[in-house]
Order: structure tokens, then C-alpha cells, then sequence
């Protein structure tokens, strides 16, 4: 799939975005298994209780079985960088070579996850 592709699905995600309070929407879409995963931000009036579109277009590919990203597009009116909760859970399931991709639709951004996160959180796992 090319990333213009990749960023469409997101631009379109963008379109369900829940942001009353912020009114900043943003769309993402995760390439896993050969599919494509959408993502929307959600908001809510408990503002830490609020998902980012990246997180949810991950979580909804690893609530159907795919648990290896192989890239990320995200889509917003301004520049939408990852923020560090993101980065983080994009850690645990893409590897550091992941493709990231972000469009404010004017311009696109392109960068590898370990550009983004160059040291991330690591913990054991229960059979390390």
C-alpha cells in the first residue's frame, strides 16, 4: 500500500473524530495483517479520560489479532505529532523501523518510529 493510500484511510477516520472541547480532530490508520485499521480522537468532559486517534486505530488492530504495525498514518488540519503516550504503545507493537507517517493535508511528514521514541519504556515480560 502506498502512504498517500495509507493517509486517505486516515483523512477519512478524521471525519468521526469526537472533539467538542478541543476542536482539534485528528485520523489515524495502521497497516497490520495486509489490513487497514482506523482511529478517531475521543474526548471526553474528564479530559484524562480522552484517546488519541493513534491509539485507537491500535488498539482496534490488536482487538482483531494483529499485533505487528507495520506503519502508522495520521491526519489532522495542523501537524499532528504523536504525543508520548503514542509513541509508547506504538513502541509495543511496531518495531523501531515502523513508518510514521503525519499530514496536516499540505504537507507530509514521513519518519521512522525510533526518530520519534529514541529510547523507550521497556519493561520484563513474564517470560524474559
Amino acid at each position: 500500500m502506498d502512504i498517500n493510500e495509507l493517509l486517505e484511510h486516515a483523512k477519512e477516520a478524521r471525519k468521526y473524530a469526537y472533539a467538542p472541547y478541543s476542536k482539534y480532530k485528528v485520523g489515524a490508520a495502521v497497516l497490520a495483517c495486509g489490513k487497514v485499521f482506523k482511529g478517531c480522537n475521543i474526548e471526553n468532559a474528564s479530559y484524562g479520560l480522552t484517546v488519541c486517534a493513534e491509539r485507537v486505530a491500535i488498539f482496534n488492530a490488536v482487538s482483531h489479532g494483529c499485533r505487528d504495525i507495520e506503519a502508522i498514518a495520521i491526519y489532522a488540519e495542523k501537524m499532528p505529532y504523536p504525543c508520548g503516550a503514542c509513541l509508547q504503545v506504538m513502541s509495543e507493537f511496531c518495531d523501531e523501523s515502523c513508518m510514521v507517517l503525519i499530514s496536516d493535508g499540505k504537507r507530509v511528514e514521513k519518519y521512522e518510529l525510533r526518530e520519534l521514541l529514541p529510547k523507550k519504556f521497556e519493561a520484563l515480560k513474564a517470560n524474559d
